[in-house]
């Protein structure tokens, strides 16, 4: 299924980034994170706690504009080498910046010359989802929203809150979301990951999203899961993710199997990466073992995703239209 084509919608840039670009990077800068790397170089955590850590730490060294320009296209490189051929990233301003609204117009740039790069060279189309970081608290988010609402527009189309799920309510993140709102931007949280359903209610009903990252946990309340699917509600699902991290303890235990059959719109996606040592190949290899997938449940996720992306109409068309002609 490698030459398949994807669509992605979950995928943190940061995330993205190799184990082998983020040493290389270190070395140049004499930055010291080997500890967040095992034996064998690749990330090292136990739990969602150190996940966090060691996703932080793994930014360290990306301190420049440039940086970000070289990682943007080691990123799609390896993701268009996947059958990729439309992505959403989400990028964070903390990292990009400080939050710093001329700081992240110079990094946006350098991210947007890279992702047009990668276009013209590979096929494939990225677009941003400006993200805050949920423990970093509401303070934070509202700058983030700033940058966000001033850089809103054809390249960056969407808004959403990352990070520890168990840290405040949704509601304390309600002023951002509408700030983006207003800016025209469209609206994703993460969400029923490591909370369970109510955490998804809550973000539905105070920072009314129209997808939702993870959402997994919805189907430990089935009455969630019917509303969810007669609101038209998109998951963006991660599967390896999950059970990389012990959601689940495994690829058949995964519920992305019972949301389809019950008729949730989910999509599917990687997350980060390198840390959860999985490609969109990988996870629609798994999938297809798992439940039987065939050829016409992944066109389906793919039509799904490509309706549910937050770039403009005729970008929508040109993706829908690759995806009926292969």
């Amino acid at each position: 299924m490698r030459d398949s084509p994807k669509v992605e919608l979950h995928l943190h840039l940061e995330g993205a980034v190799p184990p082998s670009f983020v040493r290389g990077l270190a070395r140049q800068k004499s930055i010291d994170i080997s500890g967040i790397f095992d034996e064998g170089g690749n990330y090292r955590y136990r739990d969602f706690a150190e996940f966090l850590k060691v996703y932080e730490a793994a930014t360290a060294p990306l301190t420049s504009p440039e940086d970000y320009h070289s990682l943007t296209r080691a990123v799609l490189a390896e993701s268009a080498a996947h059958g990729v051929i439309y992505s959403e990233t989400f990028l964070s301003p903390d990292f990009c910046g400080a939050r710093d609204l001329g700081a992240w117009r110079e990094y946006l740039h350098a991210i947007r010359e890279a992702a047009e790069a990668a276009e013209a060279q590979d096929g494939i189309i990225l677009r941003g989802i400006v993200t805050c970081i949920r423990h970093f608290g509401p303070d934070a988010a509202r700058e983030v929203a700033l940058c966000a609402a001033e850089t809103a527009g054809d390249w960056v189309v969407g808004f959403g809150i990352a990070g520890d799920e168990t840290a405040g309510k949704p509601r304390d993140f309600a002023w951002s979301f509408d700030m983006a709102r207003e800016a025209g931007l469209r609206l994703t949280a993460h969400a029923g990951e490591w909370a369970g359903p109510q955490g998804i209610r809550d973000t539905l009903r105070d920072l009314r999203v129209e997808r939702i990252g993870h959402g997994v946990r919805a189907i430990e309340d089935l009455a969630l899961v019917d509303e969810l699917a007669e609101a038209g509600i998109v998951l963006e699902v991660c599967p390896g993710s999950n059970v990389a991290l012990g959601v689940y303890p495994g690829w058949r235990a995964h519920p992305i199997g019972q949301l389809y059959d019950r008729g949730v719109k989910v999509t599917v996606s990687t997350d980060d990466p390198p840390f959860f040592h999985t490609t969109m190949t990988h996870e629609y290899d798994r999938l297809s073992e798992a439940f039987d997938w065939d050829d016409g449940v992944f066109a389906t996720l793919n039509r799904t995703a490509a309706e549910a992306a937050f770039c403009a109409p005729e970008t929508r068309a040109q993706i829908l239209k690759r995806l009926e002609t292969a």
